[in-house]
């Protein structure tokens, strides 16, 4: 295989954060996706100042050649009724199959620190403390993967920094007592090595269950600093915890990931996820970066 199954999209984070709406507070929907079919991606996520009109969302896409790949949702399944879960997942789905995509990505927010300011991401974490928790959100996944499954789509669960699926472990758990038809996994090898796990080892174990890639790198200077200063997720990012693969800066080894990804039957989207603050680090300048360092990479 030589990438030809693969896609290479850029999510809207790097412009403007959706959890941090102050970083890149200034930066326009217009400017987002100019600049990313600029730096020469073909698709991209959906972020908060994207236009709900699907219609106007379809045009201003196809005017800079992108499409819709993917997009975060909230699930809530150790908070909410299965019933609300449903309803907010079901909405998201009609979204995203007007726009054409195929993945439906996001990660278990209920009982996650990742949105808190104030809580250490190492010690806040959630947690699934009971079979009868795991039991509850596992089946809460994998009837969502089924709706998502009938239609066409798949459920792309997003493990991540200060939720309750956030080591290997949980999530060897996971995808153990999930339906692999109906549910699989958005692999982030940021996410994992900011995790204490290796990014390469998990990519070996998880390509054939993956159903979305989002590639970022870590800057180790800020991620020790993070521990030593028992800072929260969100600090971590303002303070630069994340980069673009290809900066010098960072410490995760690509070139064994795309081996991996080559010689996988990996079909779909590789996106560049690697939020930072804007007014540090220039989103179309570090889109480029990482576009260039892809390109070398895979020829795409």
């Amino acid at each position: 295989m030589n990438f030809e199954n693969i896609k290479l999209g850029v999510a809207p984070i790097n412009w403007t954060n959706d959890d941090m709406p102050e970083l890149g507070g200034e930066n326009t929907f217009e400017q987002c996706v100019s600049e990313m079919a600029l730096a020469g991606f073909t698709g991209c996520e959906v972020g908060n100042k994207f236009p709900r009109d699907t219609n106007v969302l379809k045009k201003a896409l196809e005017l800079r050649g992108l499409q819709i790949c993917n997009q975060w949702n909230s699930y809530e399944l150790t908070t909410k009724s299965f019933a609300e879960n449903r309803e907010n997942f079901s909405k998201l789905l009609d979204f995203l199959e007007i726009m054409g995509a195929k993945v439906i990505g996001g990660g278990e927010t209920g009982n996650s620190c990742q949105g808190k300011m104030d809580v250490p991401v190492f010690e806040g974490k959630g947690m699934l403390n009971t079979k009868d928790e795991w039991d509850s959100f596992t089946f809460g996944l994998n009837e969502l993967g089924k709706i998502a499954s009938d239609r066409g789509m798949k459920l792309a669960f997003h493990h991540h920094m200060g939720t309750c699926i956030q080591t290997i472990e949980e999530t060897d758990r996971l995808l153990n007592e999930t339906n692999p038809d109906h549910v699989y996994l958005n692999y982030d090898c940021g996410h994992f090595h900011f995790a204490g796990e290796d990014p390469v080892a998990a990519l070996q174990k998880y390509i054939g269950r993956t159903a979305h890639i989002h590639l970022k790198d870590v800057r180790p200077n800020v991620l020790q600093r993070v521990h030593d200063e028992r800072l929260s997720f969100l600090t971590a990012v303002k303070n630069g915890v994340f980069t673009v693969p290809g900066d010098s800066e960072g410490c995760i080894d690509f070139p064994s990931l795309f081996a991996i990804i080559k010689e996988s039957n990996y079909a779909g989207w590789i996106v560049l996820e690697a939020e930072q603050d804007p007014a540090k680090a220039n989103p179309l300048e570090y889109a480029i970066i990482a576009r260039n360092f892809f390109r070398g990479l895979t020829g795409i």
